[in-house]
C-alpha cells in the first residue's frame, strides 16, 4: 500500500497510454490538477447493475451512482434501445421558433403529471436544459423575467443557503454556498445572498432541539429579508436534502417554518430536486418527503438515469402565464439552448420514467432503504471516527470528526474523508468525500439488500484503515 494511501498504481509515464493522454490533455472537474498529474486517473471501462470495472479489470460497487445520478444502474438495455430507436428516427431537432418533436412533448406531459404541486396547484410548463446547473440558471432568469414583467425590477435578490449546492455556472455557482465554488472565480455575483445551513449536528446551540433550531433558522431568514427589504427579495433556492454540501437532512419542522416566512414576504421558492428527484428519498420527489410546496422545480440526473444529459425547470401556472404574456409583449422569449429537449435525451428520459412506474422503483427504494439507513447507523455510529450518521431513503452520509464528544472537526488540510475514499477504492467501493469530512452514499436505486450489505462491509474496512492511518500519523 502506498504511503499516501491512493490506489496502488504507478504514476502515469510519458507515452501513448490512456492515462498519460488523460494527464496531458484533460482538465478534470472537481480535481486537484497538481495531484492528478502525480497520481493519474482511475479509468473506468464497463458497468453492469451497481458495479463498474476499471481498465485493470478491478470491480467496484458504485456507491454514488456516478454523481448521484445513475438511478437504474449500468447496462439497462431498455434505455440503450430507446436511444438507438430515436437516433434512427430523428437524431436531433430543436424547440426554437415553434418547432417541436414527440419525445419532448411526451416527456413534458409526464413531468407535469408527476411533479410536486405549488400551494396554488400543479406545475404548468417545462423548460429543458442539459444539466442541473442549466436548470437552475434558467430558473434565475425566469425569476428576474417574471418580476420585471410584473413591474417589480427591484425585486431581484435571490437567497440560498450556506452548504447548499445549485450548480457551477456564474449564477448558480454564486447560489452554491461552498467556498471552493467561489474562491478565485470572483463569485458570488451581486444580488445572491446566503442564509444559514440547516445542519443541526454542527450548527445547533447546546441543548437546542431540532424544532427550536428550525425556528431559529426561520427567524434568521425573516430578519435577513426584512433587513434587505422584502420588495427587493425575489426567491429562495433549496434542496430538500442538501447533497454535495454534506447530505444534510432538514431538521424537523424546518421547511414548514421556512415556507411561512417566504409566503409572508412574497418570495418564490425553487425546490432543487436535481439529486432528490425520482425516488432518492423514498418518494418520487423530496418535496413529498418534506412537505414542500414550491413555485418552481428543477430536475436532472435521474431524469434519464444519467444515460444522456437532460434537465428540466418546471414552473407554476402564475409564473408561466406571466412569462408567456411578457414574451408576447417583447416579441419572443429570448432564452434557450441548442440542445434544449434533445430528442434522443428526451426519449431516454421518457423510457426512464416508464421504468420507474412499471417496476415500482419507489416501492423498491422503500423496501431496501432500511437496510442502508439502519446498517449505516448500527455499524458506524459507534465508530471512534464517526460523529453523525444521517440520511433518508437511498442517500446517506457518515460524518468523520476528530472528537466524538465535542464534535470537533478534523483540520481541513488532513483530508481525512479523501483518505477514507481512497481506502474505499482499494476495497472496491466508490464513495464520495464531501466538504467538512463527510463521506456520502447514493447508490443506484436498483441496489439489492445483499449489495447494500456488501457496500457497508467494504466501507467498514475502509473506515478501519482510516483509523489506523490516523493513529500512525499521530504516533
Amino acid at each position: 500500500m502506498s504511503d499516501d494511501h491512493t490506489r496502488e498504481r504507478a504514476a502515469p509515464t510519458p507515452g501513448n497510454s490512456p492515462a498519460a493522454k488523460d494527464v496531458r490533455y484533460l482538465l478534470h472537474p472537481y480535481t486537484n490538477a497538481v495531484k492528478h498529474a502525480e497520481r493519474g486517473p482511475l479509468i473506468m471501462e464497463r458497468g453492469k447493475g451497481v458495479w463498474v470495472t476499471d481498465d485493470a479489470g478491478k470491480r467496484y460497487i458504485e456507491g454514488m451512482a456516478g454523481l448521484w445520478c445513475t438511478s437504474l444502474g449500468f447496462g439497462e438495455e431498455r434505455l440503450i434501445e430507446a436511444a438507438v430507436r430515436q437516433m434512427r428516427d430523428l437524431p436531433y431537432y430543436h424547440l426554437f421558433a415553434h418547432k417541436s418533436h414527440n419525445p419532448a412533448i411526451e416527456l413534458a406531459e409526464r413531468l407535469i403529471e408527476m411533479a410536486p404541486h405549488s400551494a396554488d396547484g400543479p406545475m404548468d410548463k417545462v423548460f429543458y436544459g442539459n444539466s442541473g446547473s442549466e436548470a437552475n440558471d434558467t430558473a434565475i432568469k425566469l425569476i428576474w423575467y417574471y418580476n420585471n414583467a410584473r413591474g417589480r425590477p427591484e425585486k431581484r435578490k435571490i437567497l440560498s443557503r450556506i452548504q447548499g449546492y445549485h450548480g457551477v455556472t456564474v449564477a448558480t455557482a454564486s447560489l452554491t454556498g461552498l467556498p471552493a465554488n467561489h474562491k478565485d472565480f470572483n463569485l458570488p455575483i451581486a444580488d445572491i445572498l446566503h442564509t444559514g445551513s440547516p445542519h443541526h449536528y454542527f450548527q445547533a446551540e447546546e441543548g437546542e432541539s431540532e424544532e427550536d433550531f428550525a425556528t431559529r433558522r426561520a427567524e434568521e431568514l425573516d430578519q435577513m429579508i426584512e433587513a434587505e427589504g422584502p420588495e427587493t427579495v425575489a426567491a429562495m433556492f433549496a434542496e430538500p436534502v442538501m447533497g454535495a454540501g454534506g447530505v444534510i437532512v432538514p431538521p424537523a419542522t424546518y421547511f414548514e417554518k421556512i415556507q411561512k416566512v417566504l409566503k409572508k414576504h412574497d418570495v418564490l421558492l425553487l425546490a432543487d430536486e436535481v439529486i432528490c428527484g425520482f425516488g432518492r428519498t423514498g418518494n418520487m420527489f423530496g418535496c413529498e418527503t418534506f412537505g414542500i410546496k414550491p413555485d418552481m422545480v428543477s430536475v436532472a440526473k435521474a431524469l434519464s438515469s444519467a444515460y444522456l444529459p437532460i434537465s428540466a425547470t418546471m414552473i407554476s401556472k402564475e409564473i408561466a402565464d406571466t412569462v408567456a404574456a411578457n414574451s408576447g409583449k417583447i416579441g419572443t422569449f429570448g432564452h434557450g439552448y441548442t440542445y434544449s429537449g434533445h430528442p434522443v435525451a428526451a426519449a431516454v428520459a421518457v423510457e426512464t420514467l416508464k421504468i420507474y412506474e412499471e417496476r415500482d422503483m419507489i416501492g423498491h427504494v422503500r423496501t431496501v432503504a432500511p437496510a442502508m439507513q439502519n446498517g449505516l447507523r448500527e455499524r458506524f455510529a459507534g465508530h471512534p471516527l464517526v460523529g453523525e450518521v444521517r440520511g433518508v431513503g437511498l442517500i446517506g452520509a457518515v460524518q468523520l470528526v476528530a472528537d466524538k464528544e465535542t464534535r470537533e472537526p478534523f483540520e481541513a488540510a488532513q483530508g481525512v474523508a479523501l483518505k477514507c475514499a481512497d481506502f474505499a477504492h482499494e476495497h472496491g467501493l466508490v464513495v464520495r468525500p464531501l466538504p467538512g469530512d463527510a463521506v456520502a452514499f447514493s447508490p443506484p436505486l436498483v441496489i439489492s439488500e445483499e449489495e447494500i450489505d456488501e457496500m457497508l462491509d467494504r466501507f467498514a474496512r475502509a473506515l478501519d484503515d482510516t483509523a489506523a492511518w490516523l493513529a500512525k500519523a499521530a504516533a
